[in-house]
């Protein structure tokens, strides 16, 4: 992914959501022959010069200014994730070679957390959705057709975003399928933007863009959103509607990993439903066979 076109287009997704009349033009509708505003008015109402912004449109942003990013954040009536993307793709961290894609795995300490979580289903997630560990609960919740050591094998790992588009039985959890899925993919822009170097990243855009219509609509009009909480209408095949809150935790380190866990309001029909599948799944518990001593 090429920061500077990422830039371009950006710009323009959000320049031509911006209607004249919602920033004070008068305009006759049938002489335009842009949608939204032109690149001159965008320039004259954020206060910079035409040379200057087109050249932010064309990926070169060397040298650019806060002042002219926020004016033109302003202008276009970018949200705070939205203005923070702008900054990302504007200022792309030092380019280097992108570096050949690394198996990342949970930590020791992260594993023996989940474990620990009995009652709350919980996952490790890495930056781009890849399911790195997660509990019986967890697994139970929202992928019990998989296996439970999927998460083991780098190659073959769930990826909550790939199984959201791919994954017919993921994918009919949700009864509002097409608000999850604009939120991962406003969520996977925005980490996008940070990390343009991320070979794996990339290529997770790649694929699914190739094999995915509906991703790739949604991602040529480049929503950005992050997502840290929340809550979420769940329909399990095992226990009915569940609605549910969630959590990403950030864990220590460079690597981005994140903790997400589930939980249901005490007393409700959807705590019952969330102890009830804790309970089926209890009996199943994976079996790990103490090391043998020599």
């Amino acid at each position: 992914m090429d920061a500077s076109s990422e830039l371009g287009d950006f710009l323009k997704s959000r320049r031509a959501a911006v209607r004249p009349e919602d920033v004070g033009l008068a305009t006759a509708p049938a002489r335009r022959r842009v949608a939204g505003l032109r690149r001159e008015e965008l320039a004259l109402l954020a206060g910079v010069s035409i040379t200057h912004y087109t050249r932010l449109e064309q990926g070169r942003a060397a040298g650019v200014s806060d002042a002219v990013l926020d004016a033109i954040a302003r202008t276009l009536r970018l949200t705070d994730d939205e203005t923070a993307h702008l900054r990302d793709l504007a200022r792309p961290a030092a380019r280097r070679r992108p570096a050949a894609p690394r198996a990342e795995h949970a930590t020791p300490s992260a594993r023996q957390l989940l474990a620990a979580m009995t009652d709350v289903p919980a996952l490790v997630l890495d930056r781009r959705g890849d399911v790195l560990a997660w509990n019986r609960l967890g697994r139970a919740l929202l992928a019990a057709h998989l296996p439970h050591t999927a998460p083991d094998t780098p190659a073959d790992r769930p990826n909550l975003v790939r199984m959201l588009f791919l994954d017919e039985r993921y994918r009919a959890l949700y009864p509002d399928w097409k608000e999850e899925a604009h939120l991962a993919v406003a969520s996977l822009r925005l980490v996008a933007g940070r990390h343009s170097d991320d070979r794996a990243l990339a290529e997770l855009v790649g694929r699914l863009s190739i094999q995915s219509d509906e991703f790739a609509a949604l991602w040529a009009r480049h929503p950005v959103r992050t997502c840290t909480s929340g809550s979420k209408s769940l329909h399990h095949p095992a226990v009915g509607r569940l609605e549910l809150s969630f959590e990403n935790l950030c864990l220590p380190g460079p690597a981005g990993q994140r903790l997400i866990t589930y939980t249901a309001e005490p007393g409700t029909p959807s705590d019952a439903a969330l102890r009830l599948l804790a309970g089926t799944t209890a009996a199943v518990r994976p079996h790990h066979p103490a090391p043998t001593t020599y």
